[in-house]
């Protein structure tokens, strides 16, 4: 039987997956964590063979995560779960040691087919995904009006309660929007963040 660790804050999602999972016949979840803090702590008592892990984790982002783990645990199989569709944020994720990446709107089959293949030692893309990475990635990157706008204000230096303020968000809000544009753009932070909304012109 395939140990699993479920890494999400989404708290129907696990509870789903943990269903999914036991009802399988394949695999056992050895393990659930909410944040990264949550699955630092556990991770290595409960051994999984295979890690199902949000991109979107409250504390730090699985990007990140991904990556401390596979130093830490290098035998450990990382399957990426997330809402997370973009080039971006799944090269980087693969790039940190990922085995598959699964969108969260995935037929059960293809999560325990995900499972299987990730715990065997091969690489699993969902389908979605597939078709992705095999397109010709253009250098233009798509950013919806609020996007633009937040970055907008980004570059001025503006704080997320300030931000929130302008725009009549929370800034709970705000540092979820800010969150997915770093990831959207690959940057680091929200130095580079800036640099490449000035260099690409996307203000």
């Amino acid at each position: 039987m395939i140990k699993v660790a479920i890494i999400d804050d989404h708290k129907i999602l696990t509870e789903g997956l943990q269903g999914l999972i036991a009802e399988s016949g394949i695999a056992t979840v050895a393990g659930v964590a909410h944040s990264a803090a949550a699955c630092r702590l556990s991770i290595g008592f409960w051994k999984p063979d295979v890690v199902l892990l949000d991109v979107g984790l409250p504390d730090i982002n699985g990007i990140d995560l991904c990556k401390e783990l596979k130093t830490q645990f290098p035998g450990m199989k990382i399957l990426a779960l997330t809402t997370h569709n973009e080039y971006t944020v799944v090269r980087q994720m693969l790039d940190n040691g990922a085995s598959g990446y699964l969108i969260k709107n995935a037929m059960a089959d293809e999560v325990l087919a995900g499972i299987q293949a990730v715990a065997a030692g091969k690489t699993f893309l969902c389908h979605e995904i597939d078709l992705l990475m095999k397109r010709p990635q253009e250098k233009n990157i798509w950013l919806s009006q609020r996007e633009r706008e937040l970055l907008r204000l980004v570059t001025e230096g503006l704080t997320n309660a300030e931000i929130a303020e302008k725009i009549f968000l929370s800034p709970e809000t705000i540092k979820g929007y800010r969150k997915n544009l770093l990831l959207k753009l690959g940057a680091r932070n929200t130095a580079v963040l800036v640099k490449m909304a000035l260099e690409q012109k996307l203000i």
